[in-house]
């Protein structure tokens, strides 16, 4: 992974000047407890809201195809993959649609000053985010889940299409605002806030060129890894009813990830780059070096954030100048040093976050290179190990958004507004009892819907899917339902 920058002299890189927006007059400066619990409130709403997205923007796309597919060819297999994975996706959409109402009223709750601050810019792109995808997701969703065998399968596609387009349209908001946060650019102040000047800079800022094709390979790619592991469990198995759904999937997700995997290595590569330019500190902090003339990659470091160095750390030598693509011997990733004391972000987080992410991509690129030499040597489903790693691999791709949110979010601290507005300024002023309650009932209540929603997915992988009608295996479909 390239993620080479030149050296830059504390004095003549570009900083971003001090915070520019700060609570009113008057107004107490919340405690440094409030500011982390807050922190920790809202990372816990984001990490749980995530899960879901992660798997439901790929399992809508997929329920979308197999649907088309059944309707052109009448395979009643297409069909069975249908109604099998609408059960997982339904159950998982309504508890994304809830964790992320959570996380909006948090905004204007626990951060009343980011609300205040970036409201006429933030407010409208998640307004926007509501009136389109969201109202095209519930126009259509009732049709999805419940049209099948009601209304004509033309119709019925284009609600799958319709749903489909609405979680990726929600994912290009999201990612609009938060690549906003993350480089804003296209605005204005005054009085305190954010006024967005050129709404095509805003939307379409720097970042999210970058970030909108990585996020959305992401889900697309976790997707595949879940369809692929359930369905080599079902072969693990040899649940003979699941078989032929159970060989089908598993050839999807490995041939969609044999395309993807590679392409979101070379996104992944330009956009870490992006931020190797924009947002230095994030770079120096996930490479774990304190001081810029390290040629190793550090495997593991034990940071030390008030002496500035690693207590202990575990490195390849001469493995980061080679990354950094630097056959020299040295590496250019400038070490965190450079970056002032009150500018950096958390080593520790950013670090392992970025290695969570960037290791389970490597495993997850092998494995798909792997499975789609079996699938072409036909030796896929006569291969019990790597089915049963297969199984293991399920939730590899939730695991590396989480760790790639991780590294987007904590590396740009000590900013919420990045060179803006500073996360100790953004906070409401709350006592610390409100904020550590609210965190516990968020957790307590977290915890169990999460169990639930595990739970769930068990039950329905172990009931299997429904029967397949019997009958010839591509059966013709009645005009009058097609027209």
């Amino acid at each position: 992974m390239s993620v080479s920058t030149d050296p830059i002299p504390l004095a003549a890189r570009p900083r971003p000047p001090h915070t520019l927006v700060s609570p009113a007059p008057g107004v107490p400066m919340a405690s440094p407890a409030v500011v982390e619990l807050s922190r920790w409130q809202f990372a816990i709403t984001a990490v749980f809201h995530m899960t879901f997205p992660a798997l439901t923007v790929g399992l809508s796309v997929l329920l979308a195809v197999v649907y088309t597919v059944y309707v052109r060819t009448g395979n009643p297999l297409y069909l069975q993959i249908f109604r099998f994975w609408k059960k997982i996706f339904a159950v998982g959409f309504g508890l994304g649609v809830v964790a992320g109402t959570v996380m909006t009223f948090e905004f204007g709750l626990n951060w009343g000053t980011y609300a205040h601050a970036v409201g006429p810019v933030i407010g409208v792109t998640i307004g926007m985010e509501v009136i389109t995808a969201f109202f095209l997701e519930a126009g259509f969703i009732g049709l999805m889940l419940y049209g099948d065998g009601r209304i004509r399968p033309r119709t019925m596609a284009l609600a799958c299409w319709m749903v489909a387009f609405g979680t990726l349209l929600s994912t290009t908001w999201i990612l609009s605002a938060n690549s906003w946060m993350q480089d804003p650019v296209g605005y204005r102040k005054a009085d305190g806030q954010f006024h967005a000047e050129d709404w095509v800079s805003v939307l379409l800022n720097p970042a999210f060129a970058h970030r909108f094709p990585h996020m959305l390979l992401a889900v697309l790619i976790s997707a595949a890894w879940f369809v692929g592991g359930i369905s080599a469990w079902y072969l693990v198995k040899n649940r003979v009813t699941a078989q032929p759904m159970a060989r089908r999937c598993l050839s999807i997700a490995l041939g969609v990830l044999g395309v993807l995997m590679p392409i979101q290595l070379y996104v992944g590569d330009g956009t870490a780059v992006f931020m190797g330019q924009h947002q230095l500190p994030k770079l120096e902090a996930f490479e774990g070096n304190w001081k810029s003339d390290n040629n190793g990659y550090n495997l593991l470091v034990v940071p030390d954030t008030d002496r500035g160095e690693n207590r202990l750390h575990v490195e390849v030598p001469y493995l980061g100048s080679v990354i950094a693509q630097d056959l020299s011997g040295k590496t250019n990733t400038p070490g965190l040093l450079q970056t002032p004391p009150d500018e950096r972000p958390n080593m520790w987080t950013t670090f392992y976050g970025f290695r969570a992410m960037y290791f389970t991509a490597l495993l997850m690129f092998a494995t798909a290179f792997a499975g789609v030499v079996l699938r072409l040597r036909r030796r896929l489903f006569d291969s019990p190990r790597f089915l049963r790693w297969m199984v293991w691999m399920t939730p590899a791709g939730i695991i590396a958004i989480t760790g790639g949110w991780i590294v987007a979010e904590t590396g740009r601290q000590p900013w919420v507004v990045y060179g803006q507005l500073r996360t100790a300024d953004a906070v409401s002023h709350l006592s610390v009892f409100e904020v550590a309650a609210t965190l516990a009932g968020f957790v307590l209540l977290y915890v169990t819907l999460l169990a639930i929603w595990v739970r769930y997915i068990v039950r329905t992988v172990k009931a299997g899917p429904e029967p397949l009608p019997t009958g010839p295996a591509a059966p013709d479909v009645p005009e009058a339902l097609v027209a």
